[in-house]
């Protein structure tokens, strides 16, 4: 082969790996809060800007917030999974049925409250008992929404003789069985029509996080906050993962494949609790202190026993699906308990 012809084919070859190596990728990423979410704003819009800087700009993000890409918050799930979207951040439990194994996490008074307390649990059970639940999709995170508590307008509940006759959104289906446990009736509901059910009587109040109170405007249509005593296992948690197709992670170059692993996993769970607790203590500081209902020992005692028979329901429903539930629900307890 002539020299001339050699030269030629090596420019060819280097003139191909630059411009493979300046190829932009446009990752779509769904969700079903307002773009202004603590969720969108402080974890999934720095951490796509940290995929940017360490790609040299390669990686990008297009974001779509309130189901910008049609469908509603129990379809993302499936969005990632057909490619609608690249990458998701949802509620597992809003897809029912399609992540049994993670429910545990969710399960009454389970989880410690605070997202630096409970995302490490709630990632060491995904690894140990639900990476089952999540096949079909790249796992970037598994967290919490760092525990929920009881926001109602005009009744305030401090006892569990409160919660008789009211009606409360809840988010999940084990939610629902701790509001109907507590006595009271549940209405399920994703986020963003709370503020309007509870405005128009549809519902008397919300078991939620603080997380959701700003960017949802549930302070204005609420007027009591109940808070159970420090150090206390939650009412109840929403698990949330961030979920990325396969096969789109699969056709990217292997240098952006491990850009996304090394902020993806714990780092990303680390990334949510640092800006969650954050935002959890502005929202709760922002609050009237005459609207915050302080629930006692006792009473959260007796609303503890009245839910317990939620955990053991929840285990024989699982074992009636194939799953061993009981074994679930001990390593669940395990993994909570040696983490106090």
């Amino acid at each position: 082969m002539k020299m001339s012809t050699l030269a030629v084919l090596f420019a060819a070859t280097c003139t191909s790996a630059a411009a493979f190596a300046e190829t932009t990728y446009t990752l779509k990423v769904a969700h079903f809060l307002p773009a202004n979410s603590n969720a969108q704003r402080n974890i999934i819009e720095p951490w796509c800007e940290q995929l940017g800087e360490e790609s040299g700009g390669r990686l990008k993000c297009q974001l779509y917030p309130s189901m910008q890409l049609g469908g509603t918050p129990a379809k993302l799930a499936d969005m990632a999974r057909n490619g609608v979207a690249d990458i998701v951040w949802t509620a597992p439990a809003y897809s029912a049925g399609k992540f049994p194994r993670i429910e545990a996490m969710e399960l009454p008074f389970m989880l410690p409250t605070g997202a630096r307390a409970s995302n490490p649990i709630i990632w060491q059970y995904y690894e140990q008992y639900a990476r089952d639940d999540f096949k079909g999709y790249k796992v970037l995170s598994v967290h919490g929404d760092g525990g929920m508590d009881i926001h109602t307008r005009g009744k305030p509940v401090a006892r569990l003789e409160d919660l008789k006759d009211l009606k409360l959104r809840a988010s999940s289906r084990t939610a629902a069985k701790l509001v109907e446990a507590l006595g009271a009736t549940p209405v399920s509901m994703p986020p963003a029509q709370m503020t309007e059910s509870i405005s128009k009587g549809v519902v008397d109040g919300a078991l939620a996080s603080w997380e959701v109170v700003p960017p949802t405007k549930l302070d204005e249509v609420t007027d009591h906050h109940s808070t159970i005593p420090a150090g206390q296992p939650a009412f109840s948690y929403t698990v949330l993962a961030m979920l990325m197709n396969p096969r789109k992670f699969d056709s990217l170059p292997e240098d952006l494949r491990a850009i996304i692993e090394r902020n993806s996993g714990p780092a990303l769970n680390e990334r949510f609790a640092e800006a969650w607790d954050r935002f959890l203590d502005a929202a709760r500081e922002k609050t009237p202190v005459e609207q915050l209902v302080s629930i006692d020992e006792r009473a959260y005692d007796a609303m503890r026993q009245a839910a317990a028979p939620v955990a053991d329901a929840w285990a024989a429903d699982a074992s009636g699906k194939g799953l061993d539930g009981k074994a679930l629900l001990e390593g669940a307890r395990t993994l909570s308990a040696n983490a106090r």
